[in-house]
Protein backbone atom coordinates (compact mmCIF):
# COMPACT_ATOMS: atom_id res chain seq x y z
CA UNK A 1 0.00 0.00 0.00
CA UNK A 2 1.22 3.52 -1.23
CA UNK A 3 1.63 5.95 1.77
CA UNK A 4 -0.37 9.35 0.97
CA UNK A 5 0.70 11.80 -1.36
CA UNK A 6 -0.47 14.67 -0.44
CA UNK A 7 -0.43 16.51 3.33
CA UNK A 8 -3.40 15.57 5.26
CA UNK A 9 -5.06 18.57 7.32
CA UNK A 10 -6.18 18.14 11.33
CA UNK A 11 -9.95 18.44 11.15
CA UNK A 12 -10.24 22.14 12.20
CA UNK A 13 -8.20 24.73 14.61
CA UNK A 14 -8.28 26.23 18.05
CA UNK A 15 -8.61 29.65 19.06
CA UNK A 16 -7.53 31.05 22.17
CA UNK A 17 -11.45 31.70 23.64
CA UNK A 18 -12.03 30.52 26.83
CA UNK A 19 -9.93 26.90 27.33
CA UNK A 20 -9.82 26.44 23.13
CA UNK A 21 -12.20 27.10 20.60
CA UNK A 22 -12.18 24.52 18.09
CA UNK A 23 -13.39 25.55 14.31
CA UNK A 24 -13.81 23.06 12.17
CA UNK A 25 -12.66 23.08 8.58
CA UNK A 26 -16.08 21.47 7.45
CA UNK A 27 -17.81 24.37 8.78
CA UNK A 28 -15.38 26.73 7.29
CA UNK A 29 -16.05 24.81 3.88
CA UNK A 30 -20.26 25.40 4.46
CA UNK A 31 -19.93 28.90 5.24
CA UNK A 32 -17.43 29.63 2.00
CA UNK A 33 -20.22 27.96 -0.06
CA UNK A 34 -22.99 29.97 1.33
CA UNK A 35 -21.04 33.29 0.99
CA UNK A 36 -19.89 32.70 -2.86
CA UNK A 37 -24.15 31.53 -3.42
CA UNK A 38 -24.87 34.65 -1.81
CA UNK A 39 -22.53 36.72 -4.27
CA UNK A 40 -24.10 34.78 -7.26
CA UNK A 41 -27.61 34.79 -6.38
CA UNK A 42 -27.08 38.55 -5.90
CA UNK A 43 -25.81 38.83 -9.71
CA UNK A 44 -28.63 36.88 -11.18
CA UNK A 45 -30.89 38.98 -9.71
CA UNK A 46 -29.54 42.09 -10.98
CA UNK A 47 -29.48 40.36 -14.06
CA UNK A 48 -33.11 39.46 -14.28
CA UNK A 49 -34.93 42.08 -12.96
CA UNK A 50 -35.12 41.35 -9.24
CA UNK A 51 -33.69 43.66 -7.13
CA UNK A 52 -30.65 42.70 -5.36
CA UNK A 53 -31.77 44.05 -2.15
CA UNK A 54 -33.57 41.08 -1.87
CA UNK A 55 -30.72 38.47 -1.70
CA UNK A 56 -30.30 39.09 2.20
CA UNK A 57 -34.25 38.67 2.58
CA UNK A 58 -33.52 35.34 0.62
CA UNK A 59 -30.93 34.59 2.49
CA UNK A 60 -33.12 35.06 5.85
CA UNK A 61 -35.84 32.91 4.49
CA UNK A 62 -33.89 29.97 3.42
CA UNK A 63 -30.92 29.73 5.92
CA UNK A 64 -32.53 29.06 8.91
CA UNK A 65 -35.11 26.23 7.10
CA UNK A 66 -32.95 25.17 5.23
CA UNK A 67 -30.06 24.53 8.42
CA UNK A 68 -33.40 22.93 10.10
CA UNK A 69 -34.21 20.54 7.49
CA UNK A 70 -30.81 19.52 6.73
CA UNK A 71 -30.20 17.98 11.08
CA UNK A 72 -33.77 17.03 11.11
CA UNK A 73 -33.82 14.46 7.50
CA UNK A 74 -30.12 13.51 8.74
CA UNK A 75 -31.64 12.72 12.40
CA UNK A 76 -34.68 10.91 11.80
CA UNK A 77 -32.70 8.73 8.78
CA UNK A 78 -29.29 8.07 10.53
CA UNK A 79 -30.09 4.73 12.41
CA UNK A 80 -27.07 5.31 14.52
CA UNK A 81 -28.56 9.41 15.57
CA UNK A 82 -31.66 10.01 17.37
CA UNK A 83 -33.63 12.98 17.44
CA UNK A 84 -33.03 13.37 20.99
CA UNK A 85 -29.25 14.36 19.32
CA UNK A 86 -31.24 17.15 17.12
CA UNK A 87 -29.17 19.78 19.04
CA UNK A 88 -25.42 18.57 19.11
CA UNK A 89 -24.56 19.98 15.87
CA UNK A 90 -20.71 20.02 16.72
CA UNK A 91 -20.88 16.29 16.75
CA UNK A 92 -21.85 16.87 12.97
CA UNK A 93 -24.87 15.65 10.86
CA UNK A 94 -26.30 17.13 8.15
CA UNK A 95 -28.41 16.16 4.97
CA UNK A 96 -28.28 17.92 1.66
CA UNK A 97 -31.51 16.58 0.53
CA UNK A 98 -33.14 17.72 4.09
CA UNK A 99 -31.29 20.67 3.26
CA UNK A 100 -32.63 21.30 -0.14
CA UNK A 101 -36.36 20.52 1.38
CA UNK A 102 -36.03 22.83 3.95
CA UNK A 103 -34.53 25.55 1.50
CA UNK A 104 -37.38 25.50 -0.86
CA UNK A 105 -40.02 25.98 2.15
CA UNK A 106 -37.64 28.99 2.48
CA UNK A 107 -37.97 30.16 -1.28
CA UNK A 108 -41.94 29.44 -0.87
CA UNK A 109 -42.14 32.34 2.49
CA UNK A 110 -39.96 34.86 0.41
CA UNK A 111 -42.15 34.55 -2.66
CA UNK A 112 -44.98 35.19 -0.75
CA UNK A 113 -43.64 37.86 1.25
CA UNK A 114 -42.62 39.78 -1.95
CA UNK A 115 -45.37 38.66 -4.16
CA UNK A 116 -43.32 37.24 -7.06
CA UNK A 117 -42.87 33.63 -8.81
CA UNK A 118 -41.94 30.82 -7.74
CA UNK A 119 -40.26 29.69 -10.19
CA UNK A 120 -38.42 33.10 -11.60
CA UNK A 121 -37.07 33.08 -7.91
CA UNK A 122 -35.96 29.58 -7.82
CA UNK A 123 -33.75 29.83 -11.47
CA UNK A 124 -31.54 32.30 -9.56
CA UNK A 125 -30.89 30.12 -6.72
CA UNK A 126 -30.36 27.06 -7.46
CA UNK A 127 -26.96 27.83 -9.42
CA UNK A 128 -25.76 29.13 -6.23
CA UNK A 129 -27.40 26.28 -4.42
CA UNK A 130 -25.38 23.62 -6.37
CA UNK A 131 -22.38 26.00 -6.40
CA UNK A 132 -22.35 25.67 -2.20
CA UNK A 133 -22.80 22.15 -2.47
CA UNK A 134 -19.55 21.56 -4.87
CA UNK A 135 -17.60 23.79 -2.12
CA UNK A 136 -19.40 22.07 0.90
CA UNK A 137 -18.21 19.07 -0.19
CA UNK A 138 -14.57 19.38 0.68
CA UNK A 139 -15.80 19.56 4.13
CA UNK A 140 -16.22 16.06 3.76
CA UNK A 141 -12.14 15.49 3.15
CA UNK A 142 -11.38 17.58 6.32
CA UNK A 143 -14.17 15.26 8.19
CA UNK A 144 -12.53 12.33 6.00
CA UNK A 145 -15.79 11.02 5.33
CA UNK A 146 -18.03 10.32 2.05
CA UNK A 147 -15.65 7.96 0.42
CA UNK A 148 -16.29 5.35 -1.83
CA UNK A 149 -14.65 1.37 -1.64
CA UNK A 150 -11.21 0.73 -0.67
CA UNK A 151 -8.36 0.80 -3.40
CA UNK A 152 -6.42 -2.44 -3.52
CA UNK A 153 -4.91 -1.61 -6.56
CA UNK A 154 -1.67 0.45 -5.78
CA UNK A 155 -1.89 2.47 -9.38
CA UNK A 156 -4.81 3.94 -8.41
CA UNK A 157 -3.89 4.94 -5.03
CA UNK A 158 -3.38 8.61 -5.73
CA UNK A 159 -5.30 11.69 -4.41
CA UNK A 160 -7.64 12.96 -5.61
CA UNK A 161 -8.69 9.69 -7.27
CA UNK A 162 -9.00 8.27 -3.98
CA UNK A 163 -8.22 9.13 -0.72
CA UNK A 164 -6.25 8.31 2.55
CA UNK A 165 -8.30 7.10 5.40
CA UNK A 166 -6.07 7.53 8.46
CA UNK A 167 -8.28 5.63 11.05
CA UNK A 168 -8.17 2.78 8.85
CA UNK A 169 -5.19 2.66 7.19
CA UNK A 170 -6.79 2.47 3.63
CA UNK A 171 -7.14 4.02 0.34
CA UNK A 172 -11.07 4.99 -0.93
CA UNK A 173 -12.33 6.07 -4.12
CA UNK A 174 -12.36 9.87 -3.37
CA UNK A 175 -16.67 10.14 -3.76
CA UNK A 176 -16.63 13.36 -1.98
CA UNK A 177 -14.10 14.71 -4.84
CA UNK A 178 -16.26 13.57 -7.60
CA UNK A 179 -19.51 14.99 -6.74
CA UNK A 180 -17.75 18.10 -6.04
CA UNK A 181 -16.22 18.14 -9.57
CA UNK A 182 -19.82 17.34 -11.27
CA UNK A 183 -21.52 20.15 -9.08
CA UNK A 184 -18.81 22.85 -10.77
CA UNK A 185 -19.79 21.11 -13.90
CA UNK A 186 -23.60 21.98 -12.87
CA UNK A 187 -23.34 25.14 -12.01
CA UNK A 188 -21.62 26.26 -14.71
CA UNK A 189 -24.09 24.90 -17.05
CA UNK A 190 -27.03 26.83 -14.87
CA UNK A 191 -24.98 29.79 -14.32
CA UNK A 192 -23.96 30.16 -18.27
CA UNK A 193 -28.09 29.46 -18.88
CA UNK A 194 -29.37 32.04 -16.62
CA UNK A 195 -26.64 34.61 -17.35
CA UNK A 196 -26.96 34.21 -21.37
CA UNK A 197 -30.71 33.53 -21.95
CA UNK A 198 -33.44 35.54 -20.67
CA UNK A 199 -36.56 34.22 -22.19
CA UNK A 200 -39.07 32.74 -20.79
CA UNK A 201 -40.39 30.07 -19.73
CA UNK A 202 -39.62 30.54 -15.89
CA UNK A 203 -38.37 27.14 -14.01
CA UNK A 204 -36.28 25.48 -16.44
CA UNK A 205 -32.70 26.37 -14.41
CA UNK A 206 -34.57 24.74 -11.15
CA UNK A 207 -35.50 22.22 -13.48
CA UNK A 208 -32.02 21.41 -14.34
CA UNK A 209 -30.76 21.47 -11.00
CA UNK A 210 -33.15 18.86 -9.78
CA UNK A 211 -32.25 16.64 -12.93
CA UNK A 212 -28.34 17.08 -12.84
CA UNK A 213 -27.91 17.02 -8.61
CA UNK A 214 -30.74 13.94 -8.30
CA UNK A 215 -28.68 12.18 -11.26
CA UNK A 216 -25.12 12.92 -9.61
CA UNK A 217 -26.69 11.40 -6.23
CA UNK A 218 -28.84 8.15 -7.38
CA UNK A 219 -25.48 7.21 -9.23
CA UNK A 220 -23.07 8.01 -6.46
CA UNK A 221 -25.23 6.99 -2.97
CA UNK A 222 -25.60 3.03 -3.78
CA UNK A 223 -21.61 3.34 -4.04
CA UNK A 224 -20.44 5.21 -0.62
CA UNK A 225 -19.54 3.24 2.09
CA UNK A 226 -22.31 1.79 3.95
CA UNK A 227 -22.01 3.87 7.29
CA UNK A 228 -22.85 6.85 4.78
CA UNK A 229 -25.95 5.40 3.45
CA UNK A 230 -28.97 7.28 5.34
CA UNK A 231 -31.63 5.02 5.81
CA UNK A 232 -31.78 1.33 7.65
CA UNK A 233 -33.47 -0.99 5.82
CA UNK A 234 -34.70 1.52 2.56
CA UNK A 235 -31.59 3.94 1.02
CA UNK A 236 -33.86 7.36 2.03
CA UNK A 237 -31.32 9.89 0.09
CA UNK A 238 -31.10 7.53 -3.22
CA UNK A 239 -35.01 7.59 -3.19
CA UNK A 240 -35.17 10.98 -2.23
CA UNK A 241 -32.07 11.99 -5.09
CA UNK A 242 -34.10 9.43 -7.73
CA UNK A 243 -37.18 11.68 -7.41
CA UNK A 244 -35.44 14.49 -7.65
CA UNK A 245 -34.23 13.28 -10.94
CA UNK A 246 -37.70 12.24 -12.36
CA UNK A 247 -39.26 15.68 -11.21
CA UNK A 248 -36.66 17.93 -12.77
CA UNK A 249 -37.20 15.49 -16.01
CA UNK A 250 -40.94 16.35 -16.11
CA UNK A 251 -41.07 19.52 -14.82
CA UNK A 252 -38.86 20.57 -17.79
CA UNK A 253 -40.87 18.81 -20.15
CA UNK A 254 -44.11 20.91 -18.72
CA UNK A 255 -42.73 23.91 -19.00
CA UNK A 256 -41.91 23.93 -22.48
CA UNK A 257 -44.98 22.51 -23.68
CA UNK A 258 -46.96 25.13 -21.92
CA UNK A 259 -44.71 27.82 -23.24
CA UNK A 260 -45.24 26.33 -26.81
CA UNK A 261 -49.17 26.23 -26.57
CA UNK A 262 -49.28 29.77 -24.59
CA UNK A 263 -47.12 31.52 -26.96
CA UNK A 264 -46.63 29.20 -29.78
CA UNK A 265 -42.42 28.38 -29.40
CA UNK A 266 -40.61 25.93 -26.67
CA UNK A 267 -38.85 29.27 -25.83
CA UNK A 268 -39.54 32.68 -25.47
CA UNK A 269 -42.53 33.47 -27.70
CA UNK A 270 -42.61 34.03 -31.66
CA UNK A 271 -43.79 37.39 -31.33
CA UNK A 272 -44.40 39.79 -27.98
CA UNK A 273 -43.37 40.69 -25.18
CA UNK A 274 -42.68 37.10 -23.58
CA UNK A 275 -39.72 36.89 -26.40
CA UNK A 276 -36.89 38.19 -24.48
CA UNK A 277 -38.30 40.88 -21.82
CA UNK A 278 -38.34 40.18 -18.25
CA UNK A 279 -41.39 42.46 -15.87
CA UNK A 280 -39.04 44.50 -13.75
CA UNK A 281 -39.75 44.33 -10.15
CA UNK A 282 -39.25 46.76 -7.14
CA UNK A 283 -37.90 47.07 -3.89
CA UNK A 284 -40.47 48.73 -1.13
CA UNK A 285 -38.17 52.00 -1.37
CA UNK A 286 -37.91 52.18 -5.42
CA UNK A 287 -41.88 51.95 -5.30
CA UNK A 288 -42.25 54.99 -2.81
CA UNK A 289 -40.36 56.94 -4.43
CA UNK A 290 -41.72 56.47 -7.94
CA UNK A 291 -45.80 56.96 -6.21
CA UNK A 292 -44.05 60.04 -4.68
CA UNK A 293 -42.62 61.50 -8.54
CA UNK A 294 -46.21 60.12 -9.66
CA UNK A 295 -47.84 62.21 -6.48
CA UNK A 296 -45.56 65.07 -7.58
CA UNK A 297 -46.57 64.87 -11.00
CA UNK A 298 -50.44 64.72 -10.23
CA UNK A 299 -49.76 67.92 -8.03
CA UNK A 300 -47.93 70.12 -10.79
CA UNK A 301 -50.89 69.52 -13.55
CA UNK A 302 -53.63 70.49 -10.59
CA UNK A 303 -51.40 73.33 -9.64
CA UNK A 304 -50.42 74.34 -13.95
CA UNK A 305 -54.33 73.73 -14.30
CA UNK A 306 -55.50 76.33 -11.38
CA UNK A 307 -53.52 78.57 -12.43
CA UNK A 308 -54.31 78.50 -16.25
CA UNK A 309 -57.91 79.25 -14.99
CA UNK A 310 -58.25 82.50 -13.82
CA UNK A 311 -57.01 83.57 -17.35
CA UNK A 312 -58.89 82.18 -19.21
CA UNK A 313 -61.81 83.69 -16.62
CA UNK A 314 -60.44 86.80 -17.70
CA UNK A 315 -60.02 86.44 -21.43
CA UNK A 316 -64.18 85.59 -21.48
CA UNK A 317 -64.92 88.76 -19.31
CA UNK A 318 -62.67 90.53 -22.15
CA UNK A 319 -64.80 89.02 -24.87
CA UNK A 320 -68.19 89.68 -22.83
CA UNK A 321 -67.24 93.53 -22.47
CA UNK A 322 -66.15 93.84 -25.98
CA UNK A 323 -69.27 92.54 -27.05
CA UNK A 324 -71.42 95.06 -24.28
Amino acid sequence: MREPNYYIPDRGFTIPIGDGFTIYYYAVMIVLGIILATVVVYLLFKRRNIPGEWTIDLLLCILPLGIIGARTFYCATDPSTSMSEWLHFRDGGLSIIGGVIGGALGVILFCVIHKINFLRVADCLVPGVILAQGIGRWGNFFNQEVYGAEITNEALQWFPFGVYIESAHEWHYAFFFYESLLNLAIFAGLFTLMWKFLKKPHGLSFAGYLFGYGTVRSIMEPLRDNQYILGSNVPISQVFAILMAVGGALLFAALIVWNYKKYGSFFGAKTGEPLAVLPKYYTAEQRKKMEEARRSKVNAASAAAKAERPEKDKAAQGDDDRED
